[in-house]
Formats: structure tokens, C-alpha cells, sequence
């Protein structure tokens, strides 16, 4: 693989989106901001499960978009994984425990939630839904959750937080320009976004969308970049800007981004994608309040462990020294009730919210959020657990 389209590949996990030099702005044309149908309530009602999003989905997007959010890297093994190691765990619910009710709510960095499920960063969403991140931050705010604003959105940090109606994260890949990246963390900080989620798991190749030759039109290639603060021009080619994305973020990072994000804002700091115990202690040494046990749902390294299996090694590894949340794979309540029994403060989802962000916009996203409450309220009742808190490995079998 040539170092320029190697880069180019790596260039979507920071936020870009040009694959192909060749036919990338004809394959883009399919990218354009759809005007979503609206779900009429009582048709929301009838989906019980994220899932049932999903044909939805399907068939209001163009078929390199709904393929962009649904498949994973390369032959798509984590992916996979992710679910199958959520399937071998079991629950062992005592009975006559006396629970019909539970309280959902919880902490998450200070940040009282109603229920521990946050919307992960999720790029491009402008191509699911004309109102794409905003409608993703009010919906969120309505069922009293955070919102995780990828850099990548679609939207500057100035329109998310305008149109939020609850706390917000802010994701950043990292620029190389420095200059670049410390005014665009002064901004989400003037914003009044809560915490920085510094997102390490860099890289994909996606087979699917490079068959696909999925990339970002050139007026949402364009914005992207101006909104997170490059000094990019309206009259540039579509090539042009491909070729300035595919160089403009620092793709290699080392344990240094701790230190300089850490340097230039008191936000707490939000590590994701990490897998590895050791890994997890030395982000703690170096300052991050939280850490992300994340494979990014499959999309990155494929053959990676799931996340799920790490989770309890990590939670371990770093004790009281910093919350930990549970990225990947999660699609039902019962999922989000065994990251908690093995230690997560909450779980993240992501493509559960922009399945319901392409079928509805802002009415499915709270729907998806709702049918994850649901379903974890009744695990709860059944497990005998009124409140988060009382959610224990004991009540694994595995």
C-alpha cells in the first residue's frame, strides 16, 4: 500500500473522508445531507429494539453511507467479537429480591445523568440527517444524557452547543498544527463543553468503503476543516482538499498529546480506546480522568480483543484513580448492564444512535436512547437491583 493512500486510509480516523483520488468526489455526490422522513410517534413505538432501526436506515441512505456507519475494518472479526463476547456472558439474578422499580441514575465525572448510556462521537452526521449533530445534542439533552461531539461531526463546537439542551464531550483528533488544536480546545471551552475526549485508536481500513469509494462531498470535506479552524479556501479543488485533510492530523501520536492537552485546559480529560491494563495506569499517571476501554466498535485494528473482555482488566488496573466507561458493541440494555456489573461507570454507543439518527432524526434518537432505558430498567428489576450501585459481578455467571 502506497505511504500516500496508507496515510489517506488512516486520514478517516481522524475525521477525513477522502479515500480515492480518482473517483472520491463522484462517490461523495452520494454523501450529500438527506432530508430524512419524519417517523410518525405511534411508528416509534413499534421499534423495541436498536436494531429495529436499522432497515430503516437502510433505506433512506445511500448505500456508501449506511455501509460507512454499519461495517468495520477489514474482515470485520472485532466487529463481530464485540457481540459474541457480550452473548457469552451470563446473569445470575437472585430471586424473591422484593425489586419492581429502578433508579437509572447515576455520575459520570461530577455530571449527573438519568441513565448511564452517553452518545460516543460519531463523524459525519450530517450524512445521516440534514440536522445531523444537532439533532443527535437535543435529543440527548431530552433523555438526560451527555452528548460526545466528534471534531468530525459536521458542524462546528459553536452550533452543537447552541442548539444542546444538555452537557456536552468534545472529541478531538489531533492536528498537527498545534496552534490549530489549542484554539479549537479554547473554543469548545468557551462553549461550555465539559470534558475533552482525546481519541487514540487511529486508522481503519474499511473494505467496504473502499470498494464503496466512500468520501465526504467537497462542501462537507470544506466546512469540516474550516469549522475545526484550517486556513483552507472556498475556491480549492476537491483534490486540493483531499490532499491538505490527508496531511493536516497528527496520526502518530505518543503518550506526549497527554501531557499537551493536559497543558493548554483544565477540562477533564477523557482517554478512549484503550484496551490494555498498563496501557490504562499510564494514562492515569499522566493526568486523564477517565479512560474508554474501546476497539471503536470494530472500525480500527481488526483482530483486536472486544472491548467487553478487556473491561474488567482495566477496571482493575486503575482502581479509584479514574472513572472508566465501556465502548463497543453495545445494542441492548442488558449489555449496558454488564459493562456496569464489570465495573464501567456507563457505556458509550454509537452506532445505535446513528442507525436512529439516518431512520428519524431527533424523535429516533431519543426512541434508540429510550429502548436502551427500557431494557435496563428491566434487567435491573429482575436482577433485584434498585439503583446502579447494587449492579455486582456477583450477578454475572461469566
Amino acid at each position: 500500500m502506497k505511504r500516500r493512500n496508507f496515510t489517506q486510509a488512516f486520514a478517516l480516523g481522524a475525521g477525513a473522508a477522502a479515500l480515492h483520488q480518482g473517483n472520491g468526489a463522484t462517490a461523495a455526490e452520494e454523501g450529500k445531507p438527506r432530508k430524512v422522513p419524519a417517523i410518525k410517534p405511534k411508528e416509534l413505538e413499534k421499534l423495541v429494539t436498536v436494531e429495529d432501526f436499522v432497515p430503516i436506515a437502510k433505506k433512506n441512505l445511500p448505500k456508501a453511507t449506511f455501509d460507512y456507519i454499519t461495517t468495520g475494518s477489514e474482515a470485520e472479526v472485532t466487529l463481530n467479537e464485540n457481540r459474541r463476547a457480550f452473548e457469552k456472558i451470563q446473569f445470575m439474578p437472585p430471586i424473591l429480591h422484593g425489586i419492581s422499580q429502578a433508579n437509572l441514575g447515576t455520575t459520570v465525572l461530577k455530571q449527573p445523568i438519568s441513565v448511564p448510556v452517553i452518545l460516543a462521537p460519531v463523524a459525519g452526521q450530517q450524512m445521516f440527517h440534514t440536522d445531523g449533530g444537532r439533532a443527535a445534542a437535543r435529543a440527548a439533552g431530552a433523555m438526560g444524557t451527555i452528548y460526545g461531539v466528534s471534531s468530525s461531526v459536521g458542524n462546528t463546537p459553536e452550533e452543537i452547543a447552541q442548539a444542546a439542551k444538555g452537557p456536552l464531550w468534545f472529541q478531538i483528533y489531533m492536528p498537527k498544527e498545534r496552534t490549530v488544536a489549542r484554539q479549537l480546545i479554547k473554543r469548545v471551552e468557551k462553549s461550555g463543553y465539559k470534558a475533552i475526549i482525546l481519541t487514540v485508536d487511529l486508522g481503519e481500513r474499511k473494505d467496504q468503503d473502499l470498494r464503496n469509494g466512500f468520501a465526504l462531498p467537497k462542501d462537507m470535506l470544506y466546512d469540516h476543516l474550516k469549522g475545526v479552524g484550517f486556513d483552507v479556501r472556498k475556491s480549492m479543488s476537491y483534490d486540493e482538499l483531499s490532499k491538505f485533510n490527508a496531511q493536516a492530523w497528527d496520526l502518530w501520536l505518543s503518550w506526549d498529546v497527554i501531557k499537551w492537552v493536559r497543558s493548554v485546559t483544565n477540562l477533564p480529560i477523557i482517554l478512549k480506546g484503550v484496551l490494555a491494563a498498563n496501557d490504562a495506569k499510564k494514562a492515569v499517571s499522566l493526568g486523564v480522568d477517565a479512560i474508554v476501554v474501546s476497539n471503536h466498535g470494530g472500525r480500527r485494528l481488526d483482530g483486536v480483543p472486544a472491548s467487553i473482555a478487556m473491561l474488567d482488566n482495566v477496571v482493575k488496573a486503575v482502581g479509584q484513580k479514574a472513572e472508566v466507561y465501556l465502548d463497543s458493541g453495545v445494542r441492548r440494555g442488558s449489555d449496558v448492564f454488564k459493562a456496569l456489573a464489570r465495573g464501567a461507570k456507563a457505556v458509550l454507543v454509537g452506532r445505535a444512535y446513528a442507525w436512529a439518527l439516518a431512520a428519524g432524526g431527533e424523535p429516533a434518537v431519543k426512541r434508540a436512547i429510550q429502548i436502551l432505558r427500557e431494557q435496563l430498567e428491566l434487567t435491573m428489576v429482575s436482577s433485584g437491583c434498585s439503583n446502579v450501585s447494587q449492579i455486582t459481578p456477583e450477578l454475572l455467571l461469566n
